[in-house]
């Protein structure tokens, strides 16, 4: 695993990583060899899909959240942060809401990526996405599908399955008034994605503690694209995170 400046006397930190709409935990797996040492990088599979296919979807988003609380109990303790991209931001922020209002232990820090806030996601994004066709030509928008995906009928019929009951848990977000997390939150966004600015930087009302955000080159999967770049500046919001106890403690401000 690659070494770097930071991990010299870091203690380590739990990264459990939340996968996009139509995708598994397996997205996050090469990070393991290119993040620090200290960091430790737990990909959160989800019912349905990778490793857990023979399991129904929970198409709900609450009773997912809920469920992975339970099934994540383990690790979500001592040293850890969230990270979710897309989807995944929102499935993220929900576990960061349900264990503060349970008022068990929190993360060292929320990292959000390619998300609009939860306060101002676009309720007409799922409209008319309940067939083949139209899911298709959302991947191929997005463009983080890799082509031998739409080559394969096998893997097409997987990544539509996983991506339509994805799509279902998004649909059944419901957006209400929620005060903000006392937790530091690190936002990640592509200058080219069709997420309005506006929307991105209202991350800044759901945290007490200081949110930061970061515009990288590229569109929804500018963290594909940019690999490195982006990782280098993962690894940084963190690792603050990492050695100072609760993370930083300040006024909330885009930073």
């Amino acid at each position: 695993r690659r070494r770097d400046r930071l991990s010299v006397g870091t203690p380590e930190l739990a990264l459990l990583c939340l996968p996009c709409a139509g995708a598994s935990a397996t997205m996050y797996l090469r990070w393991r060899r290119l993040v620090p040492q200290w960091l430790r990088i737990v990909p959160v599979e989800l019912p349905g899909r990778g490793a857990r296919m023979g399991e129904d979807f929970v198409e709900d988003f609450d009773a997912l959240v809920a469920r992975l609380c339970t099934e994540q109990a383990a690790a979500l303790q001592g040293r850890f942060a969230l990270f979710g991209h897309s989807m995944g931001a929102l499935l993220a922020w929900g576990i960061a809401r349900r264990l503060h209002d349970e008022r068990r232990a929190l993360p060292r820090a929320l990292l959000v990526s390619g998300s609009a806030a939860p306060s101002c996601r676009d309720p007409d994004r799922f409209a008319d996405r309940n067939d083949d066709r139209a899911l298709i030509a959302d991947l191929r928008r997005q463009g983080g599908t890799p082509e031998e995906v739409f080559a394969s009928e096998e893997l097409m019929r997987i990544t539509l399955d996983v991506l339509a009951a994805d799509y279902r848990i998004c649909e059944s977000f419901g957006q209400r008034e929620r005060p903000p997390l006392p937790l530091p939150i690190h936002v990640f966004a592509g200058r080219d994605d069709d997420i309005d600015a506006a929307r991105v930087e209202a991350w800044s009302r759901e945290a007490t503690h200081a949110v930061t955000l970061d515009w990288f080159d590229g569109g929804h999967f500018f963290l594909r694209h940019g690999e490195g770049a982006f990782l280098e500046a993962l690894s940084r919001r963190l690792a603050s995170e990492a050695v100072v106890p609760g993370g930083r403690h300040a006024t909330p401000s885009l930073v």
